[in-house]
């Protein structure tokens, strides 16, 4: 659940239509400020998390190897676009929570991959603890957050990665199709709502970018 953002009007540095700044890659810091403030890597971000969710929705039949596998891979990307875009908030507690998360989804991306072998129970649990407590440390970063903008789909996403969480935690499986096309609608509603939230950042950005060029009028 990749979310960027604080409002579109930014001041100090000019930010360009796609987020990024000018003049920040001197400074690691400052360069994933700008990348993880960018439209575009929300959008990747997305289909990061949608093309695995269609994948063993198209392919329901796999075995669990396979399946672990492509869950330990989508935990691992997702990991590292979240910790990219932990830097895009400035407030610590905010940038704290999202580190949080990338590292939530970066151990259990390992732990799938370490032992993909492992039973439908045991895979079953790392998906849903992730979904689960990354849904709440995203509510907490978006509430914690004075200037957030489009609050309510970042409250959403976190809604239903809790919601996501519950479900495969609190419904176990018997089977290796089942838990593949639970984890697969999940995914892919996740990645929809993700998409959402990356083209409202970019209208976001280029009416942003409209009120820069246009400038306060003056009266003679």
């Amino acid at each position: 659940m990749t979310v960027s953002r604080g409002s579109a009007a930014r001041t100090g540095p000019e930010h360009h239509t796609d987020g990024t700044a000018p003049g920040s890659a001197g400074n690691p810091v400052d360069t994933l400020s700008a990348l993880g403030s960018s439209w575009t890597w929300i959008l990747a971000s997305a289909l990061a998390t949608l093309i695995p969710g269609i994948i063993v929705l198209v392919w329901p039949d796999e075995s669990l190897h396979v399946l672990a596998v492509i869950i330990g891979l989508y935990l691992l990307v997702a990991g590292g676009f979240r910790f990219v875009a932990a830097f895009s908030r400035e407030g610590h507690g905010e940038r704290l929570a999202r580190l949080l998360v990338a590292v939530l989804f970066v151990l259990a991306g390992v732990l799938c991959l370490r032992n993909p072998l492992q039973t439908i129970a045991a895979l079953s649990l790392i998906v849903g603890a992730v979904w689960l407590l990354s849904g709440m440390l995203t509510a907490y970063a978006a509430l914690a957050a004075e200037d957030l903008s489009h609050r309510g789909f970042v409250l959403g996403m976190a809604a239903l990665g809790v919601v996501a969480g519950i479900v495969v935690l609190a419904l176990p499986t018997q089977s290796a199709v089942v838990l593949t096309r639970l984890l697969g609608l999940w995914l892919v509603l996740l990645g929809v709502v993700e998409l959402g939230v990356a083209f409202a950042w970019r209208s976001a950005l280029h009416r942003a970018r409209a009120a820069q060029l246009s400038g306060p009028t003056t009266t003679v």
